[in-house]
């Protein structure tokens, strides 16, 4: 099976993880086999849920495509692969999970504060619990897998401040309430305060939706007459914000920084776009990391591996410019 560099770039911490443990990675570059890995010594057949937001846009139907791919290299181990569109849902999908019997549960959460108590729960009951992304409120996973939420906020507020020359009117799009949410904001709040001439005249949630953040960048515009730059933090967001724009007439000598990588972004990046200046990475496929973590840590024994396996991995981004976009312009991925 061809795996891009993109999903290899990710999942090579966790194929580390893997050797630690005494599994056998994929060889042979970037074709890995679907044999799997090895089983586990007990020669037990492990089953494990992955437990993921629906895919109402375009990064989360990404995470669902990278779940599958990332599951079919372990033919040795049952998948049970849900996706839910609220936390009530969610919660009943981990509840079944459980009654099925998995043996670990990679869970990407719809929302942070909700799913903590069912996954405390869980973990009590002995199921390995992976958590990536969307980090729980209380540290009761195995392992948590994020990207660098923080410098994603740092290094994006830092660009807009940067290409605006220390002053301009701007609007932020905040995204679903979770902690991926919490420490973007957060950062780039930290950065636009040193900097007194950046002044934030509208706030408001955007939910990561293209359709939601559409109609809060409408009530913006009304509301604003002046705003130079949009910092939308998800590339979802970013493409609702310019429908916005261009239906009221105010897409020119305005620009929009969002974030994660959408392919059709970078690639506007790459092109040099004014409406697109720059973007920053955040794939989906970090759901695969989870997947081969949860993967080796069963096959070499739970209680083991934990004594080689941190229990917080964080996963670098990187600013996409016109001068590196084609680093990270992948055209036949899913995002």
């Amino acid at each position: 099976m061809k795996i891009s560099r993109r999903l290899f770039s990710l999942v090579g911490a966790a194929l580390s993880v893997a050797l630690i443990a005494g599994c056998q990675p994929p060889a042979g570059g970037e074709t890995a086999s679907t044999t799997g890995g090895s089983p586990s010594p007990s020669g037990k057949r492990y089953k494990i849920g992955v437990s993921i937001p629906a895919a109402d846009h375009g990064w989360t139907a990404g995470v669902k495509w990278w779940a599958e791919q990332a599951s079919k290299l372990h033919p040795d181990i049952d998948w049970i692969i849900e996706d839910a569109k609220e936390p009530g849902e969610q919660i009943s999908d981990l509840e079944n999970l459980q009654t099925q019997g998995v043996d670990g549960l990679v869970i990407l959460a719809t929302e942070s504060a909700p799913l903590t108590p069912i996954a405390e729960k869980l973990h009590a009951a002995g199921i390995l619990i992976i958590n990536v992304d969307r980090g729980f409120t209380k540290p009761v996973a195995d392992v948590f897998i994020e990207g660098d939420n923080k410098a994603f906020g740092r290094k994006s507020a830092e660009f807009m401040v940067q290409k605006l020359g220390g002053q301009g009117k701007i609007a932020v799009l905040e995204g679903i309430p979770s902690t991926v949410n919490t420490d973007r904001v957060n950062a780039a709040m930290e950065v636009f305060k040193k900097n007194p001439g950046i002044q934030i005249v509208a706030q408001d949630s955007g939910m990561w939706n293209r359709e939601k953040a559409e109609k809060v960048m409408q009530n913006m515009l009304v509301a604003h007459p002046q705003l130079d730059a949009i910092w939308a933090s998800d590339d979802d967001m970013a493409l609702g914000v310019e429908t916005a724009l261009k239906a009221a007439g105010r897409d020119k000598n305005i620009w929009i920084l969002g974030g994660a990588g959408m392919k059709d972004i970078v690639k506007r990046v790459m092109d040099g776009d004014p409406m697109f200046p720059a973007n920053i990475t955040y794939p989906p496929s970090m759901i695969a990391v989870g997947i081969q973590t949860a993967a080796g840590m069963l096959r070499a024994g739970k209680d083991q591996s934990k004594q080689f396996m941190p229990k917080h991995l964080v996963l670098d981004v990187e600013m996409i410019t016109p001068e590196n976009a084609k680093e990270y312009y992948f055209p036949d991925a899913k995002y």
